[in-house]
C-alpha cells in the first residue's frame, strides 16, 4: 500500500460469524470478573467500554437461547457509561437487572461456566446496590 495513500474511513466489518472457542469464553469471562473484582469502573472508563463491546459481540455469536435481554442491557450500559449526564441510579438499575438476567442464565448452563457467570452475577448486582446508595 502506498504511504501517501489516503487512509479507509470506512472499516468494513467482515460478514464472517464470530467464531469464539471455550478457552476464549472463559478469558473474557476471567477478564471481565477481575475487572469489576476491581470496582466499577467510571463514565468514560475505556477498558470498561471494550469489555462491554466484547461481551455484545460475544453473545451475538452465540447460539444460545435468552441473550437477547442480556445483550439489550450491556448496550443500556454501554450508552449509559458514554453519556455524561447519567445518573448513578439508572446506572444502578441496569447493572442490578444485568446481574439477575445473567444468574439466570448461570443457573441454565451446565459445566465449567455455571460458577463463574453465577459469581459474576452477583458481582454486578451488588455494583448496582452500591451505585444505588
Amino acid at each position: 500500500m502506498d504511504s501517501t495513500a489516503p487512509t479507509p474511513q470506512n472499516q468494513i466489518l467482515p460478514t464472517v460469524p464470530l467464531e469464539v472457542t471455550d478457552q476464549q469464553n472463559s478469558a473474557l469471562l476471567e477478564d471481565t470478573l477481575t475487572l469489576l473484582n476491581a470496582g466499577a469502573p467510571g463514565h468514560n472508563s475505556q477498558h470498561g467500554l471494550t469489555e462491554i463491546e466484547r461481551w455484545t459481540e460475544v453473545l451475538r455469536a452465540s447460539e444460545r437461547p435468552g441473550l437477547a435481554k442480556i445483550i439489550q442491557e450491556l448496550k443500556t450500559l454501554h450508552q449509559q457509561l458514554s453519556a455524561t449526564d447519567t445518573q448513578s441510579h439508572d446506572l444502578a438499575e441496569t447493572l442490578a437487572s444485568l446481574g439477575n438476567e445473567t444468574s439466570k442464565v448461570a443457573e441454565e448452563t451446565t459445566g465449567d461456566y455455571s460458577a463463574p457467570l453465577a459469581q459474576l452475577g452477583k458481582l454486578l448486582v451488588k455494583l448496582g446496590s452500591s451505585l444505588s446508595r
